[in-house]
């Protein structure tokens, strides 16, 4: 097949541009100009780009994909901008699902409601008396239940947590708000969708990140069923997707996948495992060196004991896996690139990551580039947060959060990602963020922090060849050059030279995987 008559950004070492490529049995073959390439190869298929403008599939470092798509079954509370919006969408929600054995949702926030107050579950016990609820806040890492919910787990004010919070009022008594290590007690029971369900829901969730020009997807965290389930869709040329899966640190897991060494081929590559060291800034979950700005008797938590982490260093160390962990807070990021340090001892290349690398002190941003650590982070984290970070952090600390500029300096690259479905899956939000600083609305006018801004080929770099970088998969993906994988998108826009203001609704016309075609606009 060749490609004619476009702007090919190859975002090759010399981030060079061409007008042609030639794809052979899923790869480039050659890049050039259109002359050229037409004078030198006879085509079955020409595609002319009709002077589009083609980059790299585009490449999230950090989502959740897994779970993304199973939850499309559940009620949609992202953008409620009150408790009684989310609540009514919940209601709703059910009435057009009424036999469902749990009622669930996903998205709310509520510093985005009046008196950004946590909710509980005095109305969720009225309406659904006889149905369990689980809503899960934005972020991942806060839910609330009800009564319903709380008696199937065999939650009581009396249960023992250790990395989390059970919600109690000024008298003791549940208020359904559970954070980090509290949620997985009443989401353990929720059952496990049957086969068909869970096929249909990946491959609409496949369906939705094509439209936006998403390749290669992180998935942060899948145990070995998933991977299964993922990877018999590959091989059934149903799931188009190419995966790069971080493994949950499960002793199954373990015991399964560090015998058999890091998988890779062209579809799945399996070689880190990731951990979670805190929680999140907005539930107050993140671990930081210092009490928060608004909450002065609490300074988070970690989700192990330290022990834990170094435990797990050292035995990854003396593999080949990667070790990734999600640090949002200054405190879990400086014990985990200490802990990273002193596991590696040096070892040159190992490519272990740091997941969203939030909120980093002066003094341990530097470690990044001593210890050769990636930052992987996720650009509309910091326009959406950057209503409220500054309440919880002071402004002392906001200025060395979201430092997207500084990490890039220390380690060289980083590798974006969205973290959806925390963040929306358009990959060119991420971009607008990254350059911008801004969010939907352009807020605000001169961007927010700019010193810590990335540049336009950076962001670029950081969604394709960087991202692939961080999974060991550059020498295959992320690039338009000779012997990669033929993954490509076709927009209108030149994102490089484009408004900044039409960046993030840059409609992707079309997505091209391994030289075929898997999403048109029509």
């Amino acid at each position: 097949m060749l490609v004619t008559n476009a702007t090919v950004y190859t975002v090759d070492s010399a981030f060079s541009k061409a007008q042609a490529f030639a794809v052979r049995e899923g790869r480039f073959v050659a890049v050039g100009s259109t002359a050229d390439l037409q004078g030198r190869y006879q085509a079955a298929q020409t595609v002319d780009a009709g002077g589009q403008f083609i980059y790299p599939g585009f490449y999230d470092a950090h989502c959740h994909f897994y779970r993304y798509a199973l939850g499309l079954r559940s009620a949609n509370l992202v953008g409620a901008s009150s408790w009684a919006e989310t609540v009514s969408r919940l209601t709703q929600h059910r009435q057009q699902q009424p036999g469902a054995a749990w009622l669930t949702g996903r998205g709310w926030d509520q510093n985005d409601w009046p008196g950004q107050r946590f909710p509980t579950k005095d109305t969720l016990d009225v309406l659904f008396p006889n149905v369990p609820v689980l809503i899960i806040r934005v972020d991942g890492h806060a839910a609330l239940v009800n009564q319903k919910a709380l008696d199937l787990a065999g939650v009581t004010a009396r249960t023992p947590i250790s990395g989390g919070v059970i919600g109690r009022d000024a008298q003791g008594r549940l208020t359904g708000l559970l954070v980090d290590n509290a949620v997985k007690l009443v989401a353990g029971k929720i059952p496990e969708p049957s086969a068909p369900e869970a096929e249909a829901a990946l491959l609409q969730g496949q369906q939705n990140c094509l439209a936006v020009g998403l390749t290669s997807l992180a998935d942060a965290g899948l145990n070995k069923e998933d991977i299964d389930r993922m990877d018999g869709l590959q091989k059934a040329g149903k799931l188009h997707l190419r995966l790069y899966a971080m493994l949950n640190p499960t002793p199954e897991n373990k015991a399964y996948y560090l015998p058999k060494g890091p998988f890779f081929s062209d579809n799945l590559t399996i070689s880190s495992f990731k951990v979670y060291a805190d929680g999140a800034l907005g539930s107050r979950g993140a671990s930081l060196l210092a009490p928060y700005t608004d909450r002065p008797a609490e300074k988070g938590f970690l989700l192990q004991h330290p022990d834990y982490y170094r435990a797990l260093a050292k035995e990854l160390a003396a593999t080949k896996f990667q070790m990734n962990t999600h640090a949002i807070g200054d405190s879990s990021n400086r014990l985990l690139l200490d802990i990273y340090g002193a596991a590696l001892g040096g070892q040159p290349d190992r490519r272990w990551r740091i997941e969203h690398a939030q909120v980093v002190s002066k003094q341990d941003i530097p470690k990044f580039g001593q210890y050769h650590i990636v930052p992987s982070v996720q650009p509309t984290h910091a326009t959406s947060d950057m209503y409220w970070a500054g309440e919880r952090l002071g402004p002392q600390r906001l200025q060395t959060a979201y430092a997207y500029q500084d990490l890039l300096k220390q380690y060289g690259q980083v590798a974006l990602g969205s973290d959806f479905p925390v963040e929306d899956i358009n990959p060119l939000y991420g971009y607008h963020a990254a350059v911008a600083r801004q969010d939907a609305k352009n807020y605000p006018s001169g961007g927010f922090q700019m010193n810590n801004a990335l540049t336009r080929e950076q962001a670029l770099r950081g969604m394709t060849t960087w991202a692939a970088h961080a999974a060991f998969e550059e020498k295959r993906k992320g690039q338009i050059k000779p012997g990669m994988l033929a993954d490509f998108v076709v927009l209108k826009t030149d994102l490089l030279t484009a408004p900044k203001e039409q960046l993030r609704n840059a409609p992707v016309q079309q997505t091209w995987i391994g030289g075929k075609q898997v999403f048109g606009r029509k």
